[in-house]
């Protein structure tokens, strides 16, 4: 009886001393030999460190076409890096004279604040200063971009349609008031048709997209502000 008492209580003790020991050796690492327990370090979960994706190889660009010219689809490696959109002679050649035809509309615009009587004429060529004093930086970006310089030696500026003779700025400077704004309107609706005409002249034989919309641009407004012109001698 004794005996099996004995086998009882060992049974016993040995069910709960093993887990006991397998729970302090998971938890608590067990002993190192030092006489102390080592932690288990936590279980450490990878994490990937994003990275740059690959560029893909087959992107692909759609490239505008000329005016009247569907686009095209070239592959991007194609477009990339390209410089200068291409040009040929005539697109510098408008550039070049369109510089001298903006220049010589800001002088006129330049007169009008201090001289106009009609407030029309005076927000006419406010517009004419902010449009057109922008728009001769870009060409004459557009030029430096390429190398190309903006004078061309010996070429007579007067001889371009639209612009005014040096008596009629003249005289555009030393009058007031109503005869101001009449002559003033005359002169730069004679100035604005020049212009239409080199831009749409352009269109027809240009190569260089931004040109082509620059011109345009210009055949747009300026024909809006003829129209307005026109409002002021109907008056």
């Amino acid at each position: 009886m004794t005996s099996r008492r004995a086998r009882t209580l060992a049974v016993v003790t040995l069910a709960v001393a093993v887990p006991l020991v397998a729970f302090m050796m998971i938890h608590l690492g067990g002993d190192t030999g030092t006489g102390a327990v080592q932690p288990v370090s936590a279980p450490v979960t990878s994490v990937a460190s994003p990275s740059a994706s690959p560029v893909p190889t087959d992107l692909t660009v759609i490239a505008p076409g000329r005016p009247g010219e569907p686009a095209a689809t070239r592959a991007a490696h194609e477009v990339r890096d390209a410089g200068p959109a291409p040009h040929n002679s005539l697109d510098v050649w408008f550039v070049r004279m369109m510089i001298p035809h903006h220049a010589q509309a800001l002088a006129m615009a330049e007169l009008a604040p201090d001289r106009a009587a009609d407030p029309t004429v005076r927000a006419i060529a406010d517009r004419i200063r902010a449009s057109q004093g922008p728009e001769m930086g870009m060409m004459r970006g557009w030029l430096q971009t390429r190398g190309l310089p903006a004078e061309v030696p010996g070429h007579d500026h007067g001889t371009m349609r639209g612009m005014q003779s040096p008596e009629a700025m003249r005289q555009l400077a030393a009058v007031r008031g109503a005869d101001f704004d009449r002559l003033f309107v005359q002169m730069m609706t004679e100035h604005h048709r020049g212009a239409i005409e080199m831009a749409t002249n352009l269109l027809t034989v240009g190569s260089d997209l931004t040109l082509n919309e620059f011109a345009n641009s210009v055949a747009t407004e300026q024909s809006v502000e003829i129209d307005r012109m026109r409002e002021i001698l109907d008056r």
